[in-house]
């Protein structure tokens, strides 16, 4: 499933093109996604200005002239693509790996004109339609039911040492599971959580208020929270990590996972100078956990 960081890349390609955009239509080729869209959802869009592209966790947010916000989330295949009339125009971003462009899989299209006069399109496709599109329209944006209770991004330096104690203080669970609740920090998925504890050298099996000091943070704390905000930083600023079916918004791949140190790295060495260790594969909540049980304690 894409994280944070190929969320945030899409948002950036998706950007310049969107925002100040004005939407001449929206074509749904189905009824639902995972969800099924909102009712008269293309007919409330249509006719709108987009005013602003962001993001919270994993949800990509388009904000309209309205004050109504689509929240979009990929799901495990979902893409945009950006098409336009001018062939000769590149799209934001291109890399070096075109993604498919099956019709079949195309779901919605919306037909757009930019604010300097250009019409294009912006696809959605999804071929395992486990994404969605829903119309939040009712006051603030933080009291959406999917919003209401996410933590604090790993993103910027508001997450540092002391807050993690404060999250993590009391919490028996194994670290791995306390790092994916997006009650604790938002956005967090399994592969970057896989690297942070490696950086941090954290074990993902141990229990999670163990690296919380009886008072204030600890040095393990501010480890992993440093750990934490550089492999988002790094994913974000290679563009993701393209697994499986993830491509950014101009259909290129990024390559951050050439840069992974311990995720998908069964029997590999140990990247860390010094370690004569192994990475090692066990299961965790369903999900496979990489780390290195030699040097990650």
């Amino acid at each position: 499933m894409p994280e944070l960081p190929e969320v945030e890349t899409v948002r950036r390609g998706l950007q310049p093109i969107m925002e100040g955009a004005h939407i001449d239509s929206v074509e749904l080729r189905r009824p639902d996604l995972r969800f099924p869209f909102p009712r008269g959802f293309a007919e409330r869009l249509r006719g709108q200005e987009i005013i602003a592209l962001g993001r919270r966790a994993k949800y990509l947010l388009i904000h309209l002239e309205t004050s109504d916000v689509v929240l979009c989330h990929l799901g495990m295949s979902g893409s945009f693509r950006i098409d336009q009339d001018d062939e000769e125009q590149q799209a934001p971003g291109a890399f070096h790996h075109p993604r498919s462009k099956a019709e079949k899989h195309d779901h919605a299209v919306f037909h757009l004109t930019s604010g300097d006069g250009r019409t294009l399109r912006v696809v959605y496709n999804d071929p395992r339609r486990f994404g969605f599109m829903l119309l939040h329209d009712e006051g603030p944006l933080d009291s959406h039911p999917l919003l209401a209770t996410l933590g604090i991004e790993p993103t910027g330096n508001a997450l540092d040492g002391a807050l993690l104690a404060e999250r993590l203080r009391g919490k028996r669970t194994p670290l791995k599971a306390a790092l994916l609740d997006q009650r604790v920090i938002a956005g967090l998925g399994n592969i970057y959580v896989c690297e942070a504890l490696w950086r941090a050298r954290l074990s993902p099996k141990r229990s999670a208020d163990t690296i919380v000091a009886r008072r204030g943070t600890s040095e393990r704390c501010e480890r992993l929270a440093t750990s934490i905000r550089a492999v988002i930083a790094e994913a974000i600023a290679a563009g993701g990590s393209s697994l499986r079916d993830y491509v950014k918004a101009d259909g290129s791949l990024g390559y951050f996972q050439h840069a992974f140190k311990v995720y998908g790295r069964e029997g590999h060495a140990c990247a860390h100078d010094e370690c004569n260790g192994t990475v090692r594969r066990i299961v965790q909540g369903g999900r496979s956990t990489f780390y290195c049980p030699n040097c990650q304690r």
